[in-house]
């Protein structure tokens, strides 16, 4: 058994956490790197060959910036890594089953692990047994054609794993909805057939009773098949994948099944499940009781309110056990996409690049075919600065901070609740009252309510720290890793890796570190320090770079009992606004100036600059604005201008001078005096960051409302939304003063977008690196499919655009673009000057020592990126595309001076 489930898990493995949402993505899932296991077992074994070879000779050759063994030992794993997770959980399970059945580990296996177990054998029989009928032509199911043509073992491994991570990742909803869970997992289950396809055809074929014409033929094609065999095997060992794909689309002659046969195979895995899928308390509860043996999942519906009416959707929901035990179950869980041990694959194509097997495509356009479309026509001499800057952002090379991970760990062993980390243990329910008053049982209800909410949002953010600090305990023996990384539709750079990766929380950013240290220097001590401050923050972070230093400097005590004993000393560093950032900051900062020598500590710290309201940013270089750029400290300054603190001051005398009004007889004056008091920065921050976005009136209203209900200001709800309702208006108008230019450019984008798709067209672009963007806003269209659980209702793309999403979008969109082709940018060329570097949007990572060479090369890349004619170049594309059509003229721009931020020290600070 064991020798033939290593067979059905190929090479190809599990191709893909989150699944593809269209027929057409999902057929081009075909022509990725597909080989199968004995060619990876050879593979392995001729690089264990060459390992030893190199190692008897002399001379080393350097691939990568490491010895040649090296590197191909590391690549040897990372094959494995990629390629044998679900070969080695198949394996797994068997060995359980055998070590079950002799009645050795029964006792001490992990309840998690022995649910996986329970489930697994009654799954893939059920399975079997039904592809048994489907051979015999005996099942007449919807699903039948596309049921038999992968193994059950498979079947039961994919469906288990698939249905529990989209339990784990569910967002604290409580359950997982059929039509997701049916695509995913039937898009999972075709693409791992057509691998099983081409393994099985490729294999030596042994016919006994045929013909002498057919045995010609036999042999000629087994001939033909060995041949290919190897031709494959070369170039894997290559890395030639683009011609493998090409090989493995001649030889699959399977058609697509498209999205109505996989979630009639998804759903029907699904319901196999709940039938064969049970549990029972640990043995320990048992007490004098028999068992309680009840359904795993649950299959319900339910109902949802909508501004066109109720709705009604299927759910998968697991029995509370079950749910417990997920918060446990990272560890057992197969996470494909994993950081990887050498540099990524450098970009050259669509869907060529990033890791060395699993699929990776350069740009996450959720089956929005136009987009994918129009990349893969795009000329490969125009994208090759996005390839560069991508290939640059996946060359950095990363290790875990052990000293940090080992304090998570402690903290979340016993319990959580500190450092921003989740309470372990869900809120108690309240008991209900022996009363028949109506008002307190109602009181009750509403609070029994709250607290299943509460708990449901805490069970998520549990699942979300396993699954995090699964990867890191996983990683934190590795010398490095790396993270390939693609792009969304509007250019912008994230990890390929969804848990851990530097884009995510404090906890993620404080466990990562730089895998190469670099020494201090003058420069780096003085950084070092004013990032202390800056991950402190409280306030601390918007002081002169001299204020921030003489903070760290005052806290000299705190910040070496914070290292020295982080759990049993004062905790200084959990008062920071990001604590394991700041924890991290100050273990480094202690050991320098410990140091005889500070200034030559080797730091591994990844320092961060970061914008001031960087689209607002944007939007002021856009529009030449003077009294916006001074407003994002894009001009010289002594000290951080703080366009929160500017927008509520101006708030603040506008509310006085309505207070001069009668209460009485003028409503804004009554708001006026009872809000006057309330306004500082954190009440319009929100609504000054989405003002890029372009925040509506009603948008602003319910943020402001938020704040102010979150400080009881107002304890009437009528009188709080009034109150909300004034303070967004004089908010937006605030804003509107401070940034005439942004709001003006705005406005212009948005009705560029109007004139287009009115026409029924989506917006299209091109970004300063070259990157084609489409806007996928389209009008979804509903399709009943009839499944044996449930009638699924599937949305797909029509050919109709939607106006005012198209409209409304397209402003920040085109901001978003822009901000990443700076980014981008700014990584090429700290590259070229020898830099390390990471980004996140708008905040850009390097060594202390060189922060100021990387703040020279961001503005340097800000002010070139805008000494182009980026709102003209973009008129002129419209109206190429659509001469017949009639665009706003220009909107007017002032004289501010570009090279202004070249001498601005808070620009990104």
């Amino acid at each position: 058994m064991l020798k033939n489930s290593r067979v059905m898990f190929n090479l190809s493995s599990y191709r893909f956490i989150k699944g593809f949402a269209s027929s057409a993505a999902a057929e081009e899932m075909v022509s990725t790197e597909e080989e199968y296991s004995d060619e990876v077992r050879e593979m392995v074994g001729q690089l264990d060959k060459e390992i030893k070879a190199i190692d008897n000779r002399k001379e080393r050759k350097l691939v990568n910036g490491m010895g040649q063994g090296k590197y191909i030992a590391l690549r040897r794993r990372q094959i494995k890594v990629e390629t044998e997770a679900w070969e080695n959980a198949a394996k797994e399970y068997q060995e359980l089953l055998v070590d079950m059945c002799e009645q050795k580990l029964a006792p001490n296996l992990p309840y998690v692990k022995s649910l996986f177990l329970g489930w697994f054998e009654p799954l893939k029989n059920v399975i079997a047994a039904e592809q048994d009928l489907c051979r015999e032509g005996r099942n007449r199911g919807a699903y039948a054609p596309q049921f038999d043509q992968l193994p059950a073992d498979m079947m039961s491994i994919i469906t288990m794993h698939k249905l529990m991570g989209l339990l784990m990742t569910g967002g604290g909803q409580g359950g997982a909805r059929v039509v997701q869970a049916a695509l995913h997992i039937g898009e999972a289950i075709e693409h791992e057939a057509r691998i099983h396809r081409f393994m099985e055809k490729s294999k030596r074929k042994t016919t006994l009773n045929e013909s002498p014409d057919a045995e010609s033929e036999t042999a000629n094609n087994e001939q033909q098949m060995q041949k290919l065999r190897k031709k494959v095997n070369v170039l894997v060992k290559k890395n030639k994948l683009q011609q493998v794909r090409h090989i493995v689309k001649q030889q699959d002659d399977l058609k697509p099944w498209g999205q109505d046969a996989q979630v009639k195979v998804g759903s029907r895995l699904i319901q196999l499940l709940l039938e064969t899928a049970y549990i029972q308390p640990p043995v320990e509860q048992f007490e004098d009781c028999p068992p309680d043996v009840r359904p795993a999942f649950l299959h319900t519906l339910k109902t949802v309110e909508t501004p066109r009416g109720s709705r009604r959707y299927g759910v998968i929901e697991c029995d509370p056990l079950v749910r417990r035990g997920l918060e446990k179950s990272a560890m057992h869980m197969v996470i494909p996409y994993m950081p990887m041990l050498l540099p990524p694959v450098n970009w050259t194509g669509y869907n060529r690049g990033g890791y060395l097997f699993l699929p990776s495509y350069i740009m996450r356009t959720h089956g929005a075919k136009q987009q994918r479309d129009v990349v893969k026509r795009t000329p490969k001499k125009q994208l090759e600065p996005v390839f560069n800057a991508l290939n640059t952002l996946g060359a950095t090379k990363w290790r875990v901070n052990r000293k940090v991970l080992d304090v998570v760990d402690r903290i979340w062993a016993s319990g959580g609740r500190i450092a921003d980390l989740v309470d372990r243990d869900d809120v108690i329910a309240p008991e209900e009252p022996d009363t028949d008053d109506e008002t307190e049982l109602k009181k009750w209800k509403w609070k029994v309510k709250s607290v299943k909410k509460e708990n449901r949002e805490r069970h998520s953010q549990r699942c979300d720290i396993e699954l995090k600090l699964a990867v890191a305990r996983k990683m934190k023996n590795e010398e490095g890793f790396y993270y390939p990384h693609n792009l969304d539709f509007r250019g912008r750079a994230y990890p390929m890796h969804p848990y851990l990766n530097h884009l995510g929380s404090d906890l993620c950013r404080g466990v990562l570190e730089f895998a190469e240290g670099r020494p201090l220097g003058e420069s780096g001590l003085k950084w070092l320090k004013i990032h202390l401050a800056n991950v402190f923050g409280g306030g601390v972070d918007k002081l002169s770079y001299e204020g921030r230093m003489s903070f760290t400097e005052k806290h000299l005590d705190d910040i070496f009992d914070s290292s020295d004993r982080p759990l049993e000393g004062k905790r200084w560093w959990l008062r920071a606004e990001d604590p394991f950032q700041c924890l991290a900051t100050c273990i480094n900062l202690s050991e320098a100036l410990r140091s005889s020598s500070p200034e030559t500590t080797i730091s591994h710290m990844p320092i961060h600059q970061d914008g001031s309201c960087n689209g607002l940013q944007h939007y002021a270089a856009l529009g030449r604005d003077k009294l916006g750029a001074a407003a994002v400290n894009l001009v010289q300054g002594d000290k951080p201008a703080d366009v929160y603190s500017g927008i509520a001051s101006r708030v603040i005398e506008i509310m006085k001078r309505d207070a001069e009004g009668d209460p009485a007889t003028d409503q804004n004056a009554k708001h006026a005096r009872l809000l006057v008091d309330q306004v500082d920065r954190k009440l319009v921050k929100q609504t000054v960051m989405t003002s890029v976005y372009g925040v509506t009136y009603i948008g602003a209203r319910d943020q402001i409302k938020r704040r102010l209900k979150e400080r009881c200001a107002i304890e009437d709800d009528a009188e709080l939304f009034a109150a909300a309702c004034y303070a967004a208006k004089i908010t937006l108008t605030a804003l509107g003063e401070m940034f005439e230019a942004a709001r003006s450019i705005m406005s212009w984008l948005g009705d560029c977008a109007r004139v287009i798709a009115m026409k029924n067209h989506s917006v299209q672009w091109t970004t300063p690196l070259g990157l084609p963007v489409v806007q996928p806003y389209r009008k979804l269209g509903r399709h009943l499919i009839k499944t044996s659980l449930q009638v699924l209702t599937l949305q797909r793309e029509t050919d109709k655009v939607m106006v005012k999403r198209q409209r409304t979008a397209f402003p920040p969109n085109f901001v978003h673009s822009l901000d990443g082709s700076h980014m981008m940018m700014t990584a090429i060329a700290c590259k070229e000057a020898g830099l390390s570097f990471a980004g996140v949007h708008d905040s850009f990572w390097t060594h202390a020592c060189d922060v100021d060479q990387m703040n020279k090369i961001l503005r340097e890349k800000f002010v070139e990126l805008y000494e182009a004619p980026i709102l003209e170049n973009l008129l002129e594309s419209f109206q190429k595309q659509f001469p017949d059509l009639e665009f706003p003229p220009l909107p007017e721009r002032g004289d501010f001076d570009l090279k202004e931020v070249l001498k601005s020290p808070y620009f990104f600070n």
